[in-house]
């Protein structure tokens, strides 16, 4: 039963629930690392046409 001060979710009642959570969770994973890929590369590329730029 959740309260009214309760931070958290409830606890899953499936385990179908706790499997997407378990995807949910991996799904963020596989984004935060692409997005950093991109960050890097993209900043990467921009520090080299500075420097060809000079």
């Amino acid at each position: 039963m959740a309260n009214h001060s309760q931070l958290n979710f409830q606890d899953t009642s499936s385990p179908i629930i706790e499997e997407l959570i378990g995807f949910h969770n991996h799904a963020l994973m596989v984004a935060l690392a692409i997005c950093s890929l991109v960050l890097y590369l993209s900043s990467s590329t921009a520090d080299t046409q500075v420097i060809k730029l000079i």
